[in-house]
């Protein structure tokens, strides 16, 4: 497992990326809520009235950053997070 924080602005984004069978778990978690990789289900962070953001074809921190939004949650919506925005781009709404 490895952990990251990074600065965005004056707010910390806590990043992680663990070894989960074949492919690694990558999330990103701010304040507000998260971005995570294929294994995020969406429908249950519905249920959960999170900020929730899934990414797919990353296996790294890095490539998170530059990959674009798959889908997202109710609430993130709400924040003005829509599909296809760039990672990086939208850490300062969830920080």
């Amino acid at each position: 497992m490895t952990y990251k924080t990074i600065k965005i602005g004056s707010k910390n984004i806590k990043t992680f990326c663990f070894k989960l069978g074949k492919k690694n778990l990558i999330a990103l978690v701010g304040k507000k809520g998260y971005i995570m990789c294929g294994y995020l289900d969406i429908s249950l962070s519905n249920k959960l009235n999170e900020a929730a953001v899934k990414i797919k074809g990353v296996s790294n921190i890095s490539q998170a950053l530059n990959a674009k939004v798959c889908s997202c949650t109710f609430k993130a919506k709400g924040l003005g997070i829509r599909k296809n925005q760039i990672i990086k781009d939208i850490l300062k709404v969830l920080s």
